[in-house]
């Protein structure tokens, strides 16, 4: 099926390839990884996006149940696209991007066509604007070069969303901004009225009728991008909640939340560094750790009042050579806690929506080595990530005490371009 689709794509484009202003360049890749874990991690694609090691869970004779070593070999993230350039409107130059792989949603619905870019581009010269879906602007043009398919998650923002994005340069100056809208990577929240649940769906965002909105400033210039932005999310949890007396009841609850980044690159004489900081608030739907939590309940109607947790993450990438590149990648991420003191809900059972927010802090690193021909890669990456898991928590849910579960990952990796 999914190759029909693909002879499918080629065979109409090549016919509309016939249309007078039109060009196309087709692109891919067919890659293989196989992995090891020495232990159960949070992860998603069945261990192929890896975030972080599992807490420890004892059985009655002390043998941690997420203690088992385990491993696979997928070809999901192969993946076709085309770039199309359009005739021109005016001054305006136009082109387009359609981009796919198979790595479908989620760790059991694999091998699955799965939309990654579809966007239209208008091209002023200084300005641009973009309509579709490609990359959030926190990811950017900063991100680290490694093998592992994270791309340096949960410490490196990670997703594309559905947006307009505008772009003007001036000089070496560029400006970004962006309204977005969450379709893949999505918000956690609460799944029914009495606010139990912890999932992703995307009726927290649809609900609150406000795009995200990203700001950002780059300076480019001999090899170097310096840059930072600003991003604003709102969403709404729930439109109803049960009540003291068991009524359904229509509520106004809403959380918004402003994250910040900086981020800084080199690239020139074989030499690659990059860095990124980030101070993140409510940014699960960018594959990162953290949610929000209850801070006030109303007695009568059961409306919730919301604080976001807050991480700090940076990391940094360095690599060097061409056809024998080794690299070394470090990202470390603090839980800050919520902003407000949490409270007990008087009905339902959740306090909290999102992941790793037991997490005190992570240290990851890595190292790697690839050997690169045209169009080929072949490499292999070893990882040690250490997760520190509270054991006790103030009243904004930072750790207090905390202890340590550490996982040994090895990725092998096979890579063909065309």
């Amino acid at each position: 099926m999914n190759w029909m689709l693909a002879a499918f794509l080629m065979t109409s484009s090549a016919v509309s390839a016939q249309q007078k202003g039109f060009g196309y360049k087709f692109y891919g890749q067919i890659r293989t990884d196989i992995f090891y874990n020495s232990r159960d991690n949070v992860q998603s694609v069945d261990g192929l996006f890896y975030m972080y090691p599992k807490d420890e869970v004892l059985d009655p004779n002390g043998k941690d149940l997420n203690g088992a070593d385990n491993s696979n070999m997928y070809a999901v993230y192969s993946r076709l696209g085309v770039d199309v350039t359009g005739p021109s409107l005016g001054k305006i130059k136009t082109s387009a991007k359609v981009e796919f792989d198979f790595r479908g949603n989620g760790n059991d619905n694999l091998s699955v066509v799965r939309l990654r870019h579809a966007y239209l581009n208008l091209d002023w010269g200084k300005s641009k604007l973009l309509v579709g879906q490609t990359w959030h602007p926190f990811y950017g043009e900063v991100a680290p070069q490694i093998l592992n398919l994270n791309m340096g998650a949960p410490f490196q923002p990670f997703g594309r969303a559905p947006q307009l994005r505008f772009r003007y340069n001036e000089g070496a100056f560029q400006l970004t901004a962006a309204a977005l809208w969450q379709s893949q990577y999505k918000t956690y929240g609460p799944t029914a009225t009495d606010g139990s649940g912890n999932s992703r769906v995307q009726q927290f965002h649809k609900n609150s009728n406000v795009p995200e909105l990203s700001l950002g400033v780059d300076y480019k210039a001999n090899g170097w991008i310096v840059g930072a932005g600003v991003d604003m999310l709102s969403i709404v949890p729930r439109t109803q909640a049960v009540g003291k007396d068991g009524a359904t009841y229509q509520v106004d609850e809403r959380l918004t939340t402003v994250s910040y980044e900086a981020h800084v690159k080199y690239t020139g004489h074989d030499l690659y560094v990059a860095a990124k900081s980030v101070l993140g608030s409510n940014m699960t739907h960018l594959s990162m750790t953290g949610g929000y939590g209850i801070s006030g309940e109303d007695a009568t109607t059961g409306e919730r009042d919301y604080t976001p947790f807050r991480n700090s993450s940076t990391w940094f990438n360095i690599a060097y050579g061409k056809k024998w590149r080794p690299a070394l990648f470090v990202g470390y991420m603090k839980n800050l806690g919520t902003s407000d003191e949490l409270v007990k809900p008087a009905y339902g059972t959740d306090a909290k929506y999102g992941t790793g927010q037991s997490l005190e802090q992570l240290l990851n690193t890595t190292v790697e080595l690839t050997y690169n021909l045209p169009n080929w890669k072949f490499g292999a990456e070893y990882a040690y990530c250490t997760a520190w898991y509270g054991d006790r928590f103030d009243a904004k849910y930072k750790a207090t005490d905390s202890h340590s579960v550490g996982n040994h990952r090895l990725v092998l990796t096979a890579l063909f371009t065309f």
